[in-house]
């Protein structure tokens, strides 16, 4: 792994797996969720209507433009495309401003990658590029001014649920 300050001065999108910043990425897109929900009108009145929140679903994230010289990324993806070793992963997407301070953190909870896109190898560079890599996820949680923490593999408790949430 190279020097971690020199990811300040590159890019301003980091991806932290492992709780270590693992690459950088020139663009981050996607973040969203859509709650469903239900409307029922109530009888005798006829000036609102009832809403009924239902289930949260969210868009895949893709990472544009990456740069890593850790074959982490792969290997997590090798392990996708082998039947039996699909592990889902906390993710955090760490955004640092000019000084290199943590501004937000983006958790992406029981992540699983569904793309992945190299760039052209060059013979200059020891660096590995990824051109874009999507990841969809279970679960969101966005905390500013902190970062950190990603764990590399997570597992559901009992009740269905990851840890943390």
């Amino acid at each position: 792994m190279t020097d971690q300050t020199n990811y300040v001065t590159a890019n301003h999108f980091y991806v932290e797996i492992e709780s270590q910043l693992s690459a950088s990425f020139s663009e981050c897109s996607g973040f969203g969720v859509q709650i469903d929900k239900e409307v029922f009108s109530e009888g005798g009145v006829n000036n609102q209507q009832r809403i009924f929140l239902k289930q949260a679903k969210f868009n895949d994230v893709t990472l544009k433009r990456g740069i890593t010289d850790n074959t982490i990324f792969w290997n997590w993806i090798n392990n996708t495309l082998s039947p039996g070793k699909k592990e889902r992963r906390n993710i955090n997407i760490l955004v640092f401003n000019q000084a290199g301070e943590t501004m937000q953190c983006w958790t992406l909870t029981g992540a699983v990658p569904v793309a992945w896109k190299t760039a052209a190898l060059q013979a200059n560079s020891n660096a590995v590029a990824i051109e874009e890599l999507t990841l969809a996820y279970e679960g969101l949680k966005v905390v500013a001014k902190q970062g950190g923490g990603a764990s590399t593999k997570v597992q559901r408790d009992a009740s269905g649920s990851f840890p943390g949430n």
